[in-house]
């Protein structure tokens, strides 16, 4: 734990798993309900210095701490790859969206602000004038995931930095340690150190974080069903959640073949699958299915899976070898339910081997739920009717795309497809750190993307003079 400033240990361990070899490379303490709350007391005292803190000093930090990280770029992607199974290739790439995570902080500080109100627009206010402010919220508690275990926590504390709040962060208990590592960074840079903890912890610990009167939001990146037990546990706070998607890439028949193909490959396989806005469904027009099908065995094949700290490595382990198992489980589900397989569903320990499907069955749990896995199902269409039509079919989603080289198509899908985000001609899985970034239907809630979660995270505040 790391709580004013200072690392604290409990008498609970908890092991931090090297997710390729199996080894334990770390201890992280186990933070109890007393705990909580001492850390509540304290970044409650810190939010009074923190919310004083200038536009100009909030921007100086953030800066600051992104030049840090970049100073340390290779220390923190070796620590990605050791404790989340992200290829060395990867992990940089995450590093250095870090850093523009923190940059992006930096210049939303400075613009930040409130607005001047046309008070004598209503009949008998002609006397007044004013403007409001935009306010930080107090105390923001934050829980992140171990697939992107360095740049969501920069997306929840560089915007909560910015606008003021004092965080509180419960990093994934399976790879904490970049959330540490970034934190210390921060206080390195000037952050008040009781204005910013970090909760090592489990379950429980999530619990008695989310249940404290003094925190104000929650800002969580996880599971519906997670999402929906904290909702309940914690009560009337403001809420920012990533809830998980299912995501369709529509292919259609004029669209450039190739470069179709190695963005599904890359948009199914990144991270070993664990990507919440990983292609998950390619809904692919009959007329092209067996070339793109072909095609993209022969490339989901040459792709090299293992030791995540080489450079030629394109695939790495996930992230414990039961969630390896779940996987091939589902897999095997699904061909019990006819589904055919057509490369992969090979498992060594926490390895698994990037696998392709077709004919699955439409109920079938692989196109259903998020598989949050290496596992790509190919679904043949007759139209781009039909392909929206079975894009819009689970009740949660964040983003969707579509290869094709008709504008009427791209502009029709854009409007149809029920998600937040409609990538034409590139995968599902791109996203850039300045856009906004959430949940469509049950997918979640508010807004991510440096500028908007700001927004999330303040509050509006009036200033009205009577003239008359």
């Amino acid at each position: 734990m790391l709580i004013n400033g200072k690392t604290l240990k409990t008498e609970k361990q908890i092991p931090i798993m090297n997710p390729y070899s199996g080894d334990i490379i770390e201890y992280v303490s186990c933070a109890t309900h007393d705990d909580v709350l001492m850390a509540a007391n304290i970044a409650d005292q810190g939010w009074k210095k923190s919310r004083k803190l200038s536009r100009y000093q909030r921007s100086t930090i953030l800066s600051k701490a992104a030049t840090i990280v970049k100073e340390r770029r290779k220390d923190f992607a070796v620590l990605i790859v050791t404790e989340a199974g992200k290829t060395i290739t990867q992990a940089y790439k995450e590093v250095d969206r870090c850093i523009n995570t923190l940059t992006l902080s930096a210049e939303e500080a400075k613009r930040h602000q409130g607005e001047t109100i046309s008070f004598d627009s209503y009949e008998g206010s002609e006397n007044r004038q004013g403007y409001f402010t935009r306010e930080p919220l107090g105390i923001i508690a934050a829980i992140t995931p171990f697939n992107d275990p360095l740049n969501l926590v920069a997306h929840k504390i560089g915007p909560a930095m910015a606008c003021g709040n004092s965080i509180l962060l419960k990093p994934s208990e399976l790879a904490p340690l970049s959330a540490i590592k970034l934190c210390k960074v921060m206080l390195e840079a000037g952050y008040p150190q009781d204005a910013l903890g970090v909760l090592t912890g489990d379950a429980e610990t999530g619990r008695a974080l989310v249940g404290l009167p003094k925190v104000r939001m929650i800002s969580f990146t996880g599971g519906i069903e997670t999402g929906t037990a904290i909702i309940k546990t914690a009560g009337l706070k403001k809420y920012a959640m990533d809830l998980g998607g299912n995501a369709p890439v529509i292919v259609l028949g004029d669209c450039d073949l190739e470069k179709a193909v190695e963005s599904c490959v890359s948009g199914s396989f990144w991270a070993a699958g664990q990507n919440c806005i990983g292609a998950q469904r390619l809904l692919i027009e009959k007329s092209i299915y067996d070339d793109f099908k072909d095609a993209f065995i022969k490339m989901t094949q040459s792709m090299i899976v293992g030791d995540p700290m080489k450079e030629a490595t394109e695939m790495g382990p996930m992230i414990t070898e039961a969630a390896a198992i779940r996987a091939q489980e589902w897999v095997t589900n699904a061909l019990e339910e006819g589904a055919n397989l057509l490369c992969g569903n090979d498992r060594d320990k926490s390895l698994f081997a990037p696998t392709v499907l077709d004919n699955v069955p439409a109920n079938s749990q692989v196109l259903c739920d998020e598989v949050f896995a290496p596992i790509v199902s190919l679904v043949a269409v007759e139209n781009i009717s039909e392909a929206i039509e079975i894009a819009n079919e689970p009740e949660y989603s964040l983003h969707a795309g579509i290869f094709t080289k008709d504008l009427e198509c791209a502009l029709t899908a854009a409007d149809a497809i029920e998600a937040s985000g409609i990538m034409i001609n590139d995968s599902s899985d791109y996203r850039f750190d300045a856009m906004p970034f959430g949940g469509y239907k049950l997918g979640g809630l508010g807004r991510e993307g440096v500028k908007f979660a700001i927004e999330e995270m303040s509050q509006t505040k009036v200033i009205c003079f009577n003239r008359g």
